[in-house]
C-alpha cells in the first residue's frame, strides 16, 4: 500500500501507511496521521488513495504544501518525490493501492440421501422427506427449509435457502405395494396352469 517516510530529525522516521480514501494530515490528534510540529498546521492537508493513485490536496496550511520545492495546492504524487508540510520533509516511498476484494465460497449443496424405496430424505432434516429441488444448484429440502414468497392476489414462489433460486416439488414416487401370501399363491397357480401350459396326453 502507498507509504510516504517522515525524514525531518527528532520524528523517529516515522512511517505514514496510507489508507483507501481521506488521509487528513495535520497537527491536531484527531487527524489520521498527527504531527507535532509547529510548522504544520492543525489540518494541514489530505492525502487521497484511490483506484487512480495517490493525491495530495493543501487545507489551507499557514505554511504551504510542497513538492519537491513547488508549492501546491492539489496535485498527483509519484514514488521518489519529496513532500514538505511546513518544515517537516516526507519521501514517498510508494503509491501502490491494492485493493483486495474478499472472496466468499458458497456452501456446496452436499448429495442428499437415498432410502432403499428410492426417497429423498432433506439435508438439513435426516427424518424430513426431500420435497423441493432447486433448479439451479440442485439443492433438495424440505418443506420447512423452502422459502416461501408470497404475492397479494397471486400464486407462492418457492425459492431456494442457499441460492433464492426457483424450486420445483419432486415427483413423489409411488412405493411398491408388498404382495400377501395370496398373491403369491395366485401367482404360482397362474404359472402352473397358465394358458400357455398345455396337459400332457395320457
Amino acid at each position: 500500500m502507498a507509504r510516504l517516510l517522515i525524514k525531518t530529525e527528532g520524528m523517529n522516521n516515522q512511517t505514514l501507511e496510507l489508507r483507501l480514501g481521506i488521509n487528513q494530515i495535520g497537527r491536531s490528534p484527531e487527524c489520521d496521521f498527527s504531527i507535532n510540529h509547529p510548522t504544520v498546521s492543525v489540518n494541514h492537508c489530505q492525502i487521497v488513495l484511490s483506484n487512480d493513485g495517490v493525491m495530495i490536496r493543501d487545507c489551507g496550511s499557514t505554511n504551504g504544501t510542497f513538492i519537491n520545492g513547488d508549492p501546491v495546492r492539489e496535485a498527483w504524487l509519484l514514488p521518489g518525490q519529496t513532500v514538505n508540510l511546513g518544515d517537516v520533509e516526507l519521501f514517498v516511498e510508494s503509491t501502490d493501492v491494492n485493493v483486495a476484494i474478499p472472496q466468499f465460497e458458497r456452501d456446496r449443496p452436499r448429495p442428499p440421501v437415498v432410502l432403499p424405496d428410492g426417497m429423498l430424505v432433506c439435508p438439513r432434516h435426516s427424518r424430513a422427506q426431500a420435497a423441493y429441488r432447486c433448479t439451479h444448484c440442485h439443492e433438495v429440502m424440505c418443506s420447512d427449509c423452502v422459502h416461501v414468497l408470497r404475492f397479494k392476489g397471486g400464486e407462492p414462489h418457492l425459492l431456494c435457502p442457499l441460492c433464492s433460486h426457483k424450486c420445483e416439488p419432486i415427483p413423489l414416487l409411488q412405493p411398491k405395494k408388498k404382495k400377501g401370501l395370496l398373491g403369491f399363491l395366485q401367482d404360482t397357480v397362474k404359472l402352473k396352469f397358465g394358458p400357455g401350459r398345455r396337459k400332457a396326453k395320457t
